[in-house]
């Protein structure tokens, strides 16, 4: 595939916002995306990130900022004048048309000549490994193959920019997992500048170059990957990043970012990922990977197992304290409900937060 015609230096968000009837869905979105980056959008539902794809691709008016390429105003042309393509969750294929006629549509309304139009569908086709499917309908197809083909659709007007919605969430596990590869291999292959919306952080994780984690309309934080993961800046990034104990505790001692915590049967050493003091109640974030079975005497508290299921390599245990809270471990041990344990984890582990900090106005540009 050809590189883009109109690719770009920079592409720029400032300020952008939308509101609906009032609510605001986006709030004050400043981001930089460099030519080549693949940039995921990331939170759960109704956090503003499929509003801020669709107010990039002009499917909806910002209420108010600018989108910038290279300097210029792009916002203020239509969709088919912005040079984007676009992978919708459900694919939104033409059912009468074959897999062939399909991917050639964006080419035809650009009138591109019968022979340059043969040439690229060909190669767009055999990119996403369909060749031979070329003439089939979209019903004779599997999911993830009419996935493959509003792929191919999307690539083959070589796009400035290719925009996805959600493209795996119809799938299985396993083909969610092989598209994946095949998305991340596309984009590399042909140097794509991407932006992915997900609400699936190891899906954000194992793709992208950098993620945008949003929460109610508002970005929370940018940053790389390996970022994310270990050092999210509040509790709610740390909710969505894996996170899955998040420790209503307070702060008995704090010795700079070092923090005894204790409440409900917990007793933990933590590190301080926000300003916090003496006296505070905070929220705590472990990894259910972070928290370990250790022997009767060592630092740490006792919990009673409850629920123990098999993942395959190890078990995902939860226990209950003598205060009531529940604990999510990993063990490679199958534990018996009922059996008494003792919990710890490493201090540089144990993320410490404020619990009442606003969601963040900044973005990293």
């Amino acid at each position: 595939m050809s590189t883009p015609r109109t690719a770009f230096e920079s592409l720029r968000l400032e300020h952008i916002g939308r509101s609906f009837g009032g609510h605001q869905a986006l709030v004050d979105l400043n981001l930089t995306i460099a030519r080549g980056e693949f940039i995921a959008l990331l939170g759960p539902s109704g956090c503003g990130k499929s509003t801020a794809l669709n107010c990039l691709a002009g499917l909806l008016p910002l209420t108010t900022g600018q989108i910038l390429i290279d300097g210029k105003r792009v916002d203020t042309l239509p969709p088919e004048k912005r040079g984007f393509g676009m992978v919708f969750q459900n694919y939104a294929l033409f059912p009468h048309m074959s897999v062939a006629k399909n991917v050639s549509f964006g080419l035809q309304m650009q009138n591109v000549p019968k022979e340059e139009l043969r040439a690229r569908v060909a190669e767009a086709v055999a990119m996403v490994k369909l060749t031979d499917y070329a003439a089939r309908l979209p019903g004779q197809l599997s999911g993830g193959q009419q996935q493959r083909v509003a792929i191919a659709r999307a690539i083959v007007t070589a796009p400035r920019l290719v925009l996805m919605d959600e493209p795996l969430s119809n799938l299985d596990a396993k083909l969610r997992l092989d598209m994946r590869g095949e998305i991340r291999r596309i984009h590399q292959t042909l140097g794509l500048t991407t932006v992915y919306v997900t609400h699936d952080q190891e899906e954000a994780l194992s793709m992208a170059d950098r993620l945008v984690v949003l929460r109610e309309g508002r970005v929370q934080q940018v940053g790389r990957p390996e970022e994310l993961h270990s050092g999210p800046v509040n509790w709610h990034v740390a909710d969505f990043m894996g996170y899955r104990n998040l420790l209503d505790l307070r702060a008995v001692q704090v010795r700079g970012n070092d923090v005894h915590l204790s409440g409900a049967g917990v007793e933990l050493m933590g590190l301080a990922a926000q300003p916090v003091r003496a006296g505070d109640l905070v929220k705590v974030g472990v990894r259910p990977d972070d928290f370990k079975v250790v022997g009767p005497d060592a630092a740490g508290f006792d919990a009673t197992v409850e629920v123990v299921e098999y993942h395959g390599r190890d078990f995902a245990i939860d226990a209950r304290t003598a205060g009531g809270q529940v604990v999510h471990l990993l063990s490679e041990q199958a534990l018996a409900p009922g059996s008494s344990i003792r919990v710890a984890a490493s201090p540089s582990r144990v993320l410490v937060y404020q619990t009442d900090l606003e969601p963040a106005q900044e973005a990293a540009a």
